[in-house]
């Protein structure tokens, strides 16, 4: 494991033919489109655009109708072909009639795609003539993924025309989430007709603004999978694990590529040599012990990722501490507990200048001509945004791609702070999920360096396999011996303590007897006296 640990520390970052930079999505441009009744809500993502009404509009903005497939479904049809040629084809675009269906859109959502090319105020102005409440966009490019933006006005006449006329609201969505929304009511022996006529759409939905709601952003598709989760935690939430983690860590080994340094921690992901420099780091060992605070997060983070609380890891807490804190190219790799994903959480917001950027080197990105290229991921630290990173394929192999690295943090007396969580490719068994944050909890939550130790000294003894099975049985037992030791002690005491009442009462008993027996001897006494002098006085007399 170590010298594989140095071949990857020793990676060399190979020069991208570009850089794309994220997050590119902010709140105030998320919306949400929902259906369904009380017991099952579904829900998707949605990019507003620049220009129509704005989700800070509140009341403005939402709609509660039908949604509808555009006829033609991307609003052109071979109706362009009917336009005088003599004129360019952006302003063919804006002399596009309304649709076939206009009857069926009025006072409804019309759901259009973007393949014929038109631009966003175009495919806009086409709803709004046909009478539209909302548009929503569907981009159809098959190698964007879940990637969704905010359109604009591609010209000042397109940006004067929507300022003039477009007061409905516009809004983008993947492929996928099209896909979900059109077969949303579709059975198994439903006609592939009838479902492409919007056959199968629900029956009515809500627009609404995302505002502080977790929404997704796509960053890489495939090699490695990387999307961004906005708002995964709240800044309540942030503080609280920061304030949880204080006073409880420990330096990462600093010097990189000298083994020596340290030793693997396996139990915890840190593997040595260590890719990092001047971090603090602490795991906070909680699993089904955490309280609710703890179950809310893990709940939430699988309710919009689809992995079970059962295959998440702890929290791990690190801490930048100095000018020049970052982390070394590096996977994340445990050979005793394969990690499918990782999920990377910002705590704190770090000003774009400061640096501290996580940085995926080496993505590739399918291309519309089929083509791949390489492409460094840039991604800035804000409070609250989650990062998951896939390690793994779709076939659960090790993706070489998913090289990672933190970018040198520039702190100017500041501090960053990131969360990690671990999605292993098994479930975790019982003793890491109550036995281990049962003895961390005296700590806060961090674990005995002995626990770590003794799990270390029976791996290298017995080997991955059976070294997890001794350690597992051995911590299992542990807190019965304890709880059993810990009631011999109570009982013990109580015994004790039962036993001094008994004979400190019996002694007290005695003593009060010896003492009434005294002082009945000694009335004895004094009445013989008595009698004796009265005696004398009587013999004297006569």
């Amino acid at each position: 494991m170590k010298s594989s640990a140095v071949s990857l520390l020793l990676f060399s970052v190979t020069s991208s033919s570009a850089t794309r930079v994220f997050p590119q999505r902010t709140s105030a441009e998320a919306a949400i489109v929902e259906w369904g009744h009380s017991a099952i809500i579904s829900a998707l993502d949605g990019a507003v655009a620049s220009f129509g009404p704005q989700t800070s509009m509140g009341a403005s903005f939402e709609v509660e109708t039908a949604p509808v497939l555009a006829n033609p479904i991307d609003g052109v049809g071979n109706k362009l072909s009917r336009l005088d040629d003599n004129i360019d084809v952006s302003s063919k675009m804006m002399q596009l009639p309304k649709l076939d269906n206009s009857d069926a859109t009025l006072g409804n959502m019309v759901i259009m795609t973007d393949s014929a090319g038109l631009s966003g105020v175009a495919m806009a102005r086409i709803a709004k003539i046909s009478g539209a409440a909302a548009l929503m966009i569907v981009n159809t490019d098959e190698h964007a993924g879940d990637y969704i933006y905010s359109l604009e006005p591609e010209t000042d006449m397109e940006a004067q025309y929507a300022a003039d006329h477009i007061d409905i609201p516009v809004f983008m969505v993947s492929l996928q989430a099209g896909n979900v929304i059109t077969t949303a009511l579709a059975t198994d022996d439903m006609d592939a007709d009838v479902v492409n006529a919007g056959g199968a759409l629900p029956d009515r939905v809500r627009l609404y603004a995302g505002g502080d709601r977790p929404f997704f952003e796509d960053a890489v598709s495939q090699h490695p999978l990387v999307y961004l989760i906005h708002n995964l935690l709240t800044n309540e939430e942030c503080n609280d694990l920061i304030h949880m983690a204080d006073g409880k860590y420990d330096r990462v080994v600093d010097d990189a590529y000298t083994p020596s340094l340290g030793v693997n921690n396996f139990l915890e992901n840190m593997m040595q040599p260590s890719p990092a420099k001047d971090v603090d780091r602490v795991v906070l060992w909680k699993g089904d012990m955490g309280g609710k605070f703890f179950k809310d997060i893990d709940e939430r983070i699988s309710q919009v990722t689809g992995f079970p609380i059962e295959h998440l890891s702890d929290f791990e807490i690190n801490k930048h501490t100095s000018e020049k804190s970052y982390y070394v190219p590096h996977y994340d790799i445990n050979e005793s507990n394969s990690i499918m994903a990782s999920i990377t959480i910002f705590l704190s917001d770090i000003p774009r200048d400061n640096g501290g950027e996580i940085v995926y080197p080496e993505t590739q990105q399918q291309q519309p001509d089929g083509k791949t290229s390489n492409e460094a991921v840039v991604i800035h630290p804000v409070k609250g945004l989650a990062i998951i990173h896939h390690n793994t394929d779709d076939k659960y192999n090790f993706d070489k791609s998913s090289v990672h690295k933190e970018a040198v943090f520039k702190g100017h007396g500041e501090y960053k702070y990131v969360a990690k969580k671990y999605i292993y490719l098994n479930p975790q068994p019982r003793h890491t999920r109550v036995v281990l944050p049962l003895l961390a909890s005296p700590f806060g939550g961090k674990l005995p360096r002995a626990i770590i130790t003794l799990h270390n000294i029976l791996l290298d003894k017995f080997g991955m396999d059976k070294g997890k099975l001794y350690f597992r049985k051995i911590i299992t037992v542990t807190p019965i011996l304890l709880l059993i030791v810990i009631v011999s002690l109570i009982s013990n005491l109580v015994i004790k303590q039962m036993k001094s009442m008994i004979f400190g009462s019996s002694s007290g008993c005695d003593d009060g007897k010896t003492k009434k027996g005294r002082e009945a001897s000694t009335s004895v006494v004094e009445g013989r006296k008595t009698i004796k002098k009265s005696t004398r006085m009587k013999s004297k007399k006569s």
